[in-house]
């Protein structure tokens, strides 16, 4: 089959509108409930939930998927990162873009911080005009001590853990799994799904998220967090959570 007879293979199955694209996923959707890692969700053109895993309704603190319909991220999620998500949601079903491994902050119910993995794609109908998006986030707290590299790697991730407001070199990374930096940044893909340098700023920025929720001037913060430059720690602290830590704190203690 040719490149022009595959596309109008595609085209001619593609769904008509989203309402027919649900009912033909509608019975294998059950399945999805049984992924406790990673949440599942198809959205219509306002962003709001059209179908869910049950993983992702626990995480936003409800017992059944049922309340999450009807409404968008940021009616669902903190104030604090809510919006955020439903920005984003926008972008990917005005502009079409696709979205991959987008590394995210989340608050639990507990409001705990957890981070996970995102991926959000355009949904287009027959005609190809954009008539939903779906996406999966994963969950990087989940348990990863099946594969055989994940002692040495679990090592690495308590070096930072313990070290994460001091300077972090790759070679003390290196060291500690027993790893080259080829094997070492392969192995952290493949376990944790993020690079080194993305576990160091996950660490940091976990402990910000919760030095920001007290008195603590953001300064200090940045400091105690391993950040000599408050404007580079405001910097990636906006990149993975979408809002400057100021913005973060004032939603946070609202």
């Amino acid at each position: 089959m040719n490149d022009t007879a595959l596309l109008n293979r595609l085209t001619a199955t593609a769904p008509q509108d989203i309402d027919s694209l649900l009912g033909s996923i509608a019975l294998i959707l059950p399945l999805l409930d049984s992924i406790p890692s990673t949440v599942f969700f198809i959205k219509d053109l306002q962003a709001r939930y059209l179908a869910a895993n049950l993983t992702l309704a626990q995480r936003c603190g409800f017992k059944t998927v049922a309340p999450l319909l009807g409404k968008t991220s940021a009616e669902v999620f903190p104030a604090v990162l809510g919006p955020v998500y439903t920005e984003q949601d926008q972008r990917v079903l005005r502009q079409g873009i696709t979205i991959k491994g987008q590394l995210e902050l989340h608050l639990y119910g507990s409001r705990e911080p957890g981070w996970c993995l995102t991926h959000k794609l355009p949904l287009q109908g027959r005609g190809g005009e954009v008539i939903g998006m779906a996406g999966i986030s994963f969950d990087l707290q989940a348990a990863r001590d099946a594969h055989p590299a994940y002692q040495r790697l679990a090592a690495v991730d308590r070096h930072i853990r313990e070290h994460y407001s001091e300077a972090i070199r790759m070679d003390d990374l290196t060291a500690i799994a027993n790893l080259s930096v080829a094997q070492l940044e392969r192995y952290c893909k493949r376990i944790f799904h993020l690079t080194p340098r993305q576990m160091i700023h996950k660490v940091r920025l976990e402990h910000a998220s919760r030095l920001l929720l007290g008195q603590l001037p953001i300064t200090d913060v940045a400091l105690q967090c391993g950040y000599t430059d408050h404007s580079a720690f405001s910097r990636q602290f906006k990149s993975l959570t979408g809002v400057s830590p100021r913005q973060f704190r004032q939603s946070a203690l609202a």
